[in-house]
């Protein structure tokens, strides 16, 4: 329980659980399905420590990090996965759309070794929440 609500990785702003306060100028949430390496991202990018492993769902909340680029400071939030069927109460879908709403940007991490509808299915998620990407 206590990892669910306090995450292991840190720097990326205060806050509990997906209740994590926006800090620098940007905010950019990495949503995927499970296990794309959005976690392995977050970690090579900013040093953070998000845990990583061979199972699904291993990241149960949100874990920000951050990175600067030249001259902003821009906060990287590892998202848990998201599910098919996650605008409508799977999993915890609602929650990660919910903490994609507040970023700045949105990207969308997929395995290349899965089929690309796999993007799609992403989008029509996002969509459900009323989140219009561009194209």
């Amino acid at each position: 329980k206590r990892e669910l609500i306090m995450p292991k990785g840190g720097g990326g702003g205060g806050g509990e659980g997906f209740d994590v306060s926006k800090t620098g100028d940007a905010r950019i949430g990495l949503i995927g399905f499970p296990s794309v390496g959005k976690s392995t991202l977050l970690n090579k990018l900013t040093g953070t420590f998000s845990e990583v492993a061979s199972y699904e769902f291993t990241t149960l909340t949100c874990v920000p990090g951050i990175i600067y680029y030249q001259g902003a400071k821009i906060q990287l939030l590892d998202l848990p996965g998201i599910i098919e069927g996650a605008k409508d109460g799977k999993g915890r879908g609602r929650q990660v759309i919910a903490v994609g709403r507040t970023c700045d940007l949105i990207c969308i991490v997929l395995d290349s070794a899965r089929p690309i509808t796999h993007k799609q299915l992403i989008e029509k998620e996002l969509d459900g929440f009323g989140i219009r990407l561009n194209k």
